[in-house]
């Protein structure tokens, strides 16, 4: 049955809808898609777009890269070597529940983090050691001792799930953290290695944020870096441009008024590594209110383009919120005028991974009355389409992995927002 649409008006949470557009008028022409999700073998579901499953039962698979995967759970962590159906390597490691973070290098090291500590595993987790941060300095950056031991904060955990670069002919590994929601207070920091883990430094510290700082603390207690008078409550992503050989960074996450004065917590930065100097230069490109398109994540770079999805919120500014899955020249970024919207979702949307002209974005689903609501694209932006996959409850797809060798996607799906829930894995019917 053909339904009518006011493209103005936001969809139902109930509707699967297939929305087509062009790329500069966003969703301007509606048409409705087959309610029905088909059921396949070996519990893999379909929409018109892409296959999705959940993990096996087994270790929760927190990170892939090409065949292998990573998982924990039970005292233990995990490796495997097809993609999850088997695991070939494991360790002892009794902290496992708190892992919040992991990445597999090119060489195959692994870099894993619980809440406060990082590892490394150099031979498929025969053994780890742990690495500790270094300073611009060479000096070790220690996590600051809690007031409350049951709330050390988040050091590592990302957002994002894009990690590493071939920077002029090696491999980087840059991350912020996604921090300050649960688990305690903690400085936001981005870190980067260029020697596959064995060596991890700070790449820039913002400052002391008055809003985010341990409670019961006082001044002496307080996080982040005191020179620096950018604040911000945590990093959405870091990605990198190799046409300029920079990285991008944004930040949120609201406008604060601290000692009677403005703050600002959204922001857009640009920063350079100088390999020979072993040195940062990063510069603030934009710094704005939450009701706007910076308010953001999901930062990709192709062909020298910059992408990105917006989550705006707040009531500040100009209604409605300034929200979409926008594409710019990386020199345009502080000019609006500049940008081409090519989707609108008019839900908050601060997650997005491009590969193979696959854009993959996903519902904030506290915000939206998607159940569990994912953006897709097959066609680099010029057609869209949007599903409700509501028998997983209410969650909000984020840490999107690069396709393994089966042609997966991994995506956690978070409880609300962040509490860890599930992992899916989606192909794109391309």
């Amino acid at each position: 049955m053909n339904h009518s649409h006011d493209p103005q008006r936001p969809l139902g949470p109930s509707r699967r809808t297939f929305l087509a557009a062009s790329a500069a008028a966003s969703s301007s022409l509606l048409f409705p898609a087959d309610d029905n999700l088909r059921a396949e073998a070996d519990g893999v579901r379909s929409t018109d777009h892409f296959w999705y499953r959940l993990a096996p039962e087994g270790p929760y698979i927190d990170s892939q890269r090409d065949n292998k995967a990573f998982g924990f759970g039970l005292g233990k962590v995990y490796l495997s070597e097809d993609n999850g159906k088997t695991w070939a390597h494991d360790a002892i490691f009794r902290n496992a529940d708190n892992i919040t973070f992991s990445v597999i290098l090119k060489n195959g090291n692994i870099l894993f983090a619980t809440r406060t500590k990082l590892y490394l595993s150099t031979d498929n987790l025969k053994s780890y050691k742990q690495i500790t941060v270094k300073n611009s300095d060479g000096s070790d950056y220690l996590p600051h001792t809690p007031i409350d031991p049951a709330n050390p904060g988040w050091y590592f955990h990302s957002l994002d799930g894009v990690h590493t670069w071939d920077v002029d002919g090696s491999e980087m590994l840059v991350w912020g953290n996604y921090c300050n929601v649960m688990g305690g207070a903690v400085p936001v920091n981005i870190y980067y290695s260029t020697d596959q883990g064995e060596t991890v430094k700070l790449a820039y510290s913002f400052g002391q944020n008055p809003s985010f700082q341990q409670k019961g603390g006082d001044k002496s207690h307080w996080v982040g870096d005191p020179s620096n008078p950018v604040i911000c409550r945590h990093i959405h992503t870091v990605a990198y441009n190799p046409a300029e050989n920079a990285f991008y960074a944004c930040t949120g996450d609201h406008d604060r008024v601290i000692d009677g004065k403005a703050q600002q917590e959204c922001h857009w930065l640009r920063g350079t590594y100088d390999a020979a100097k072993d040195t940062w230069d990063w510069k603030v490109l934009v710094s704005v209110n939450s009701n706007s398109r910076y308010k953001s994540g999901g930062i990709n770079f192709v062909d020298g383009q910059l992408y990105w999805a917006s989550d705006a919120n707040g009531n500040n500014g100009t209604m409605p919120h300034d929200r979409g899955i926008f594409r710019c020249d990386p020199a345009d970024i502080a000019d609006p005028s500049k940008h081409t919207m090519l989707f609108n979702p008019h839900y908050e949307s601060a997650n997005m991974i491009i590969e193979d002209d696959v854009m993959l974005s996903a519902h904030y689903g506290p915000a939206s009355p998607f159940t569990t609501g994912f953006i897709i694209s097959t066609d680099k932006g010029k057609t869209w389409a949007e599903y409700d996959l509501p028998q997983f409850g209410k969650r909000s797809p984020l840490r999107f992995h690069k396709k393994n060798s089966d042609g997966w996607f991994r995506v956690d799906l978070r409880k609300g927002w962040i509490e860890r829930g599930e992992v899916l894995f989606i192909k794109p019917k391309v």
